[in-house]
């Protein structure tokens, strides 16, 4: 079974994409080395310790996942965005390796403030909330 993504739930309205973000479903079309700037929610940071301060982040839009590879030097110039952003926008550019598709970030940028105006959809399950008396006891139905 897979899961949804977290940004499917909500409608294509309600994701602010931000701007010249290219959807998650499309980057397979961009040619290797083009630049390409991506958006979406941090769903996994790694930073093995084998990979020479190397980090890989796992982004999410609702169209689906983009790999993000951040060296060093650039993790050390937006450590903060990187080490604490929820929601990321990263300009770099497309790199392929055994038919996976990644984007080697030149920049990182912390757009967390954008889910703020995201509103949770409603749950697909009505809440039953009435109650009544029996024998002196309040029951919830």
């Amino acid at each position: 079974m897979t899961a949804a993504p977290l940004l499917s739930r909500f409608g294509p309205r309600d994701w602010p994409r931000p701007p010249h973000a290219v959807p998650h479903r499309m980057l397979d079309r961009p040619h290797e080395g083009a630049r390409v700037t991506v958006a979406g929610l941090v769903l996994v940071r790694q930073r093995p310790g084998t990979a020479n301060g190397v980090v890989f982040i796992t982004l999410e839009d609702e169209t689906g996942i983009a790999n993000i590879v951040v060296w060093r030097a650039v993790y050390e110039r937006f450590r903060r965005a990187v080490v604490a952003g929820r929601c990321l926008r990263v300009t770099g550019k497309i790199q392929r390796q055994s038919g996976v598709g990644h984007v080697v970030a030149d920049t990182v940028e912390d757009i967390s403030w954008m889910l703020d105006s995201l509103a949770l959809p409603p749950a697909s399950t009505p809440v039953r909330t009435e109650a009544w008396e029996v024998g002196g006891k309040v029951q919830r139905g």
